[in-house]
């Protein structure tokens, strides 16, 4: 991947990713916000992962996928976060063309893999609660083992086509990234050449790997609400409704910006804004994610309490 683009980017070996403020107690403030969040993210995450394959009481499809969503958040924020923090106390704050062409990829096949599993989980939440008889037929291993291939095969692919795309253009400089990685929008703005044909193929893109993934977890969850309302105890309908809501909450936090940065003309491009939007979805769900999905789930609860009830059971 490092030749992508090489004949084409003249002298341009690497870049230089401005980042956030460059006042210094600002910059440590932040490091340290940062720094707090990332490992608490790859401490809940972890948590789960651990605690799904250890219990064979949580090998349904269900755990089986909020693994897999806990392990692409753990490579997600670990692609930009590590480099931001870097960045943060290094006064040279360089990337390579290579390291920038990786970093790109990785980001996007993560992120896209993101979009995919949620419409999955809502999916799988859908037959869980609407054909409950039927579910193990639906969701039988197999069948999940075919859609987190689906979504990987999704991913790649949309992932190859917005970096080949990006990084086919001429950088003939300047080379300062107005953000914290190495992301489309930003890189794009250092392009010497028309980038009409990448607005109207983020636009194509956003709207298949964003909008279609989106519609299809609306419509689960209007049928999901639907079966809720029929259930006749009122707490378990206000239980039901607030599990849902939270799900909700992380979804749109997730898709919200992202359909602003990938979707909007160059011309609107915000460098500001869009730091900030790239921090919505690229950390704030990632953290959020083990309390909302998992950590609130009286299962995994109960995994976890007989975990630490065997730890001092055996001191």
């Amino acid at each position: 991947m490092q030749s992508l683009g090489k004949d084409n980017h003249n002298n341009v070996s690497e870049f230089i990713l401005l980042g956030f403020s460059s006042e210094s107690q600002v910059r440590m403030a932040l490091f340290t916000f940062f720094l707090l969040l990332y490992l608490t993210t790859l401490l809940g995450n972890g948590l789960i992962l651990t605690l799904i394959y250890s219990d064979s009481r949580l090998h349904t499809p269900m755990y089986f996928f909020l693994s897999i969503l806990s392990l692409v958040d753990m490579s997600y924020v670990t692609t930009t976060v590590p480099q931001m923090l870097v960045n943060m106390v290094c006064p040279r704050r360089t990337i390579s063309w290579g390291a920038c062409v990786a970093q790109m990829f990785i980001f996007l096949v993560l992120g896209i893999a993101e979009c995919v599993l949620y419409a999955i989980m809502a999916y799988d939440r859908y037959v869980a609660i609407c054909f409950p008889l039927h579910y193990t037929l639906h969701m039988s291993h197999p069948t999940c083992i075919k859609m987190v291939t689906v979504c990987w095969s999704i991913s790649i692919t949309g992932a190859l086509i917005y970096t080949v795309f990006t990084m086919r253009l001429p950088y003939c400089g300047p080379h300062k990234i107005n953000h914290f990685f190495c992301e489309v929008p930003a890189v794009l703005k250092l392009a010497c050449a028309d980038t009409s044909l990448n607005d109207h193929l983020d636009f194509v893109l956003g709207f298949i790997l964003l909008l279609v993934p989106l519609s299809l977890i609306l419509a689960s969850y209007v049928h999901i609400f639907a079966s809720i309302l029929r259930i006749r105890s009122s707490q378990g309908r206000l239980k039901s409704f607030s599990t849902c809501a939270s799900h909700i909450t992380v979804v749109t936090t997730f898709y919200g910006p992202a359909m602003v940065m990938y979707m909007k003309p160059g011309s609107w491009y915000d460098p500001e804004q869009d730091k900030k939007l790239a921090l919505f979805y690229n950390v704030v769900p990632a953290f959020l994610n083990p309390i909302i999905y998992s950590l609130r789930n009286k299962d995994v609860k109960g995994v976890f309490l007989k975990v630490l009830g065997d730890r001092r059971t055996a001191q």
